[in-house]
């Protein structure tokens, strides 16, 4: 019998996230050993911060993996030739020079980037530019709030045309602060693109979805209200947003809204979402998982409520699944050699960014802005 094939993981920025994505890995890798078509190693940690290095290693022992090599920067990892795909968990304003080290590595390298792609408009572009020279790679975008339960159940429902041609997309999140990364980089807009880019790309992505048009221009209000205003890092106080409305046009004539807070922590649901087309209304709710949906000809008593599940998930993690399910579309694509596309690609990761982009310059300058203006020519 021919040895299973296997599929060797660096993890770049192994901070909370980057520790997610060894569970989430770990946890894979028992699942599909079963196969016993593919195996699943993670071989390789880097980052410049020692204590997250020491926490990934610990981590590792502790899920029974095998002890994955160290490295203090990403182009050590790379030149180990270690891996065979490298997951992107550093923080966000480190996503562009990392990025496009791998890309221009002599030896080819498949990326699972975390949101957002890359801070700013600009540097996407660039990204996506130099990946377009590496048809070897497959560069998979951590957009995975599309796939947790609730979610991918409404844009089946949606996609299937029950409620007709979309119209109104609102997606509420009210939750708690930012939490503390380490040396609270996640505290400062020129670090984490803003707010809006750093949480929101991933309600962007959905309404894209939802609407399955894209964006033309858009209109926020937001400010920091309660959160961080106590707080100072090198002399300086916080400047990223903790509450917001976004409002956003689409090509088709749809719209969507989005109602952001991070001092709600007194909510039974983190994401609420509300789909209405002309015909009818599909809702979902997480953490219940719960999704309702029905028509306008049969009102009230028409609205059916069910339970969304997902049975592959092995995981649950810190996304509901989401990010398990995510692992398995990447490896699904390494897998397939070119044959299909990431589920999630770069221009659904620009997309993302720029309209977060067009909501900070609207909230710093008060009016509506153009997608166009933002993504230039």
């Amino acid at each position: 019998m021919a040895a299973a094939a296997a599929v060797r993981y660096g993890i770049v920025g192994v901070g909370m996230m980057g520790r997610e994505h060894l569970h989430n890995l770990a946890h894979l890798a028992a699942e599909v050993g079963r196969e016993q078509s593919v195996q699943v190693r993670v071989t390789g940690l880097a980052d410049p911060h020692h204590e997250s290095l020491r926490l990934g290693l610990q981590l590792a022992d502790d899920l029974g993996l095998p002890a994955p090599q160290t490295f203090s920067g990403h182009r050590e990892l790379l030149d180990s030739g270690l891996c065979d795909a490298v997951i992107v968990s550093s923080p966000n304003m480190t996503h562009y020079e990392i990025l496009m080290d791998i890309i221009g590595h002599r030896q080819p390298h498949h990326i699972l980037v975390e949101k957002p792609l890359c801070t700013t408009v600009q540097d996407c572009k660039k990204v996506i530019e130099a990946a377009k020279q590496r048809p070897d790679i497959i560069v998979q975008v951590g957009l995975e709030y599309r796939y947790m339960p609730p979610v991918a159940k409404l844009i089946d429902i949606v996609k299937s045309g029950t409620i007709g041609q979309v119209r109104m997309v609102a997606i509420r999140e009210h939750r708690f602060p930012f939490l503390v990364k380490v040396n609270n980089w996640n505290r400062f807009n020129c670090n984490s693109g803003g707010t809006l880019v750093e949480k929101c790309c991933h309600f962007f992505d959905l309404m894209r979805l939802f609407a399955a048009a894209n964006p033309v221009r858009v209109m926020a209000s937001g400010a920091i209200d309660v959160n961080h205003k106590d707080e100072m890092y090198d002399g300086k106080v916080p400047d990223i947003i903790d509450n917001a409305y976004v409002i956003v046009e689409f090509d088709n004539g749809s719209r969507g809204m989005l109602d952001l807070c991070m001092f709600a922590e007194g909510s039974r649901n983190e994401q609420e979402i509300s789909v209405v087309g002309d015909i009818g209304k599909g809702e979902a709710f997480v953490p219940e998982s719960i999704v309702r949906f029905g028509k306008r000809t049969e009102g009230r008593d028409g609205v059916v409520t069910i339970m969304a599940e997902d049975e592959r998930i092995k995981y649950q993690g810190l996304h509901h699944g989401s990010s398990y399910l995510e692992h398995l579309n990447f490896l699904s694509a390494i897998r397939a050699q070119g044959a299909s596309g990431p589920s999630v690609n770069l221009s659904d990761g620009l997309l993302s960014v720029a309209i977060g982009v067009a909501g900070q310059l609207s909230i710093e300058q008060g009016r509506f802005v153009t997608m166009e203006e933002v993504l230039g020519s």
